[in-house]
């Protein structure tokens, strides 16, 4: 009996609810009242935790007559008797109910006070039942029927909407998600699922895999995240991508895996749904306080062994794809501070690019000693593993189109894998190309490909099968400052011209050794340096169409080292050869203009060297020929003294450029140089 007037109760505070506050109500209920209420001044606000109830008892009458079978309310805040003085709370007598006989609730037509008819809110009210009761007296319900309403659930409906779905490991927006090819890369999958399970003899709780640009570490991570959720050891996933303004907010990263672990964890779900609730705010706070908050607090509540969360695995991908370099850092810290003081149970892979940023975070004295490191290099020892991905892949298709078995032919593949030089994103773009449906099919893309492989030029437009690499070549350059983008592309403009010696390209650019680290640093996800001085140094690219791409400003826009870039770089040395010329007298005297500072240990006769053959090394490029306004600045140059200022005895061959016919025979004339286009030669036996 208790238990049914219990419910009883429970079911009449939700029905006071709708009737009581309109933006709740479905359907117009009807509302007498013996005095008129004032309408509402605010709309009611969530009150403090009820007082537990006290021991008096509720006393119950009877009507003295009969009754309409209708709801007769008193809204809280207003008595039957005299209202009471503005500013003071009038009592709150216990609600007095009087049961009736009368078959149904039947309501009478609206008579709700206009006060009482508020403007819905977009946001959910959350209210308790006693709150309900203030102030009532008087009222009469008869045989009433009820509909439970709940506020459940809508914290973690709001800290979905500030979450990044997008970046899960399962979501729709990333089918089908990059995962390793069934047969590869099996030695990271089972190194990095064995540390996960508590296998392996690396006990660090932080396990970081780095690699270049397009090695596959997504993959990997793909591959890793899928294993892992078939037993039961994933907590949550996060694939950053920049090219995704719904995949790189760094705000979201900490209310993404909260809400990840609360769809797999009831008490962690209950506890971060009535936070939400009780701030919504939450979401918008700074990242550690976002952590504390939803990840921290919430998880000491949990009996974390009870359920299942201990060791699980976050696994967050492509943090250098995450929006802002101080937030990828701060990211790293916090987790490690968390780790490091045990406040969360889980274990962290992390997966990004070799940013200089993240390096440094990762080997502060705070990260290193809880944190191990894989190294996903660029290596043509997966050549074979390649070479399985395009045969199936080729099979697919194949069969997909009705192709004969001859095609494509044996040597396509083995073609396919020597361009890709060991990087999983040239062929996995090639294949999508390949399959693209919007085309004439998979022979007529193949037939695009292959001319594209055996000419590294690129074909450009709508059938450039690197387009999608190209968008992430530009991501990254564009990335660094815009005072070192610069140095960058003169250092990669040199390199290209002078065959990558990096002591020759320091010497030409003034730069010193800690100067050109520095630069290249800033674009290590697609080159390494290695070396420790300039003349051990040497630089290697990732991928040959990191350059290719540099070069061909119809790819590249305006962070081409070609096209206008290379015009002014031009325009800038020989202003330079004509202020040298103009200053100095012969090699035991040369004068540079005031803003050339040399470096340590580059002499003046070494750099104007360099730079001459710079200067003649970029006349030459073919594809790209004197404008006229530097070919006439080029044949007022005085030739001889230039050459003089070398100190060189004998011949000193120069690169000539494109000049035109009219030019080159001015030259001649001119300066009294043998000529044998397209190298001119200075020849030290001609007088005058």
């Amino acid at each position: 009996m208790l238990w049914h007037v219990r419910i009883f109760f429970v079911k009449l505070a939700h029905f006071f609810v709708q009737f009581y506050y309109p933006f709740r109500w479905a359907a117009g209920p009807a509302i007498s009242n013996d005095s008129a209420p004032q309408p509402c001044k605010s709309r009611p606000q969530r009150p403090p935790t009820p007082s537990p109830p006290q021991d008096t008892a509720v006393p119950l009458s009877q009507p003295t007559t009969t009754t309409p079978p209708t709801l007769s309310l008193v809204p809280p805040g207003y008595t039957t008797s005299t209202p009471a003085p503005p500013g003071v709370e009038p009592p709150s007598p216990a609600p007095i109910f009087a049961p009736s006989t009368s078959p149904a609730l039947v309501p009478s037509p609206a008579l709700s006070p206009p006060g009482l008819l508020s403007t819905p809110s977009s946001q959910p009210q959350h209210f308790h039942a006693s709150e309900v009761f203030r102030g009532a007296q008087g009222f009469i319900i008869n045989n009433a029927q009820f509909n439970e309403s709940s506020s459940t659930g809508l914290g973690l409906k709001q800290l979905l909407k500030h979450s990044m779905p997008d970046a899960f490991y399962n979501s729709s927006a990333r089918y089908p998600p990059p995962k390793c090819h069934l047969g590869t890369r099996n030695e990271h999958i089972d190194l990095i699922t064995n540390w996960a399970l508590g296998k392996s003899d690396r006990k660090e709780p932080i396990l970081w895999m780095h690699g270049p640009f397009g090695i596959g570490k997504s993959a990997v991570a793909q591959s890793c995240a899928e294993a892992l959720e078939s037993t039961n050891k994933l907590a949550a996933t996060l694939f950053f991508s920049r090219s995704n303004a719904d995949r790189d907010d760094p705000r979201r990263i900490f209310t993404s895996i909260a809400y990840q672990i609360a769809t797999t964890c009831p008490s962690f779900r209950e506890i971060i749904d009535k936070r939400m609730i009780e701030d919504p705010a939450l979401v918008t706070k700074s990242l550690s306080i976002q952590f504390k908050e939803l990840l921290v607090c919430p998880l000491g509540q949990v009996d974390n062994a009870e359920s299942g969360l201990q060791e699980r695995v976050v696994i967050i991908d492509g943090l250098d794809e995450c929006r802002g370099t101080a937030e990828q850092c701060e990211i790293i810290r916090i987790v490690a501070a968390s780790v490091d003081k045990r406040t969360t149970p889980f274990r962290w892979f992390i997966t990004s690019r070799p940013e200089d940023p993240i390096i440094r975070t990762m080997n502060s004295s705070t990260v290193s000693p809880i944190c191990s490191r894989i190294k996903l290099p660029v290596s043509r020892a997966i050549d074979h593993e390649i070479l399985v991905y395009l045969t199936d892949e080729f099979k697919m298709i194949r069969e997909e189109h009705g192709l004969p078995v001859s095609w494509p032919s044996e040597e396509v593949p083995v073609l396919l894998v020597e361009r890709g030089a060991g990087l999983w994103i040239y062929v996995s773009t090639i294949v999508r190309f390949i399959k693209d449906e919007n085309s004439l099919g998979p022979k007529d893309q193949l037939r695009i490909v292959l001319e594209f492989a055996k000419d590294i030029s690129t074909k450009v437009g709508p059938d450039n099968p690197l387009a999608e690499m190209d968008f992430f070549y530009i991501l990254i350059v564009q990335r660094v400052l815009p005072k070192v983008r610069t140095t960058v592309q003169n250092i990669l403009l040199v390199h290209s011209a002078l065959s990558g010696n990096l002591s020759c390209i320091a010497t030409a650019l003034c730069l010193s050794a800690e100067q050109l680290r520095r630069a290249c640093a800033s674009i290590q996800s697609v080159m390494e340096l290695q070396g420790s001085d300039l003349k051990s140094m040497c630089t290697i690219f990732y991928h040959a169409s990191f350059l290719d791409f540099m070069k061909d400003p119809q790819r590249s826009k305006e962070l081409s080292i070609h096209g206008d870039f290379l015009i002014g770089r031009r325009r800038e040395l020989l202003e330079w050869l004509h202020g040298v010329c103009s200053r100095s007298t012969d090699s035991s005297y040369i004068m540079f203009p005031p803003d050339t500072v040399l470096p340590e240990g580059i002499s003046g006769p070494d750099h104007y060297r360099r730079v001459l053959a710079l200067f003649w090394e970029l006349c030459g490029v073919c594809k790209h020929p004197l404008d006229s306004q530097t070919a006439i600045s080029l044949a007022e140059l005085p030739f001889k003294k230039m050459l003089r200022l070398l100190g060189d005895g004998g011949r000193w061959e120069i690169i000539g450029g494109q000049l035109p016919p009219e030019l080159r025979d001015k030259i001649i004339r001119k300066r009294k140089l043998a000529l044998s286009w397209p190298v001119l030669l200075w020849n030290p036996n001609v007088k005058g």
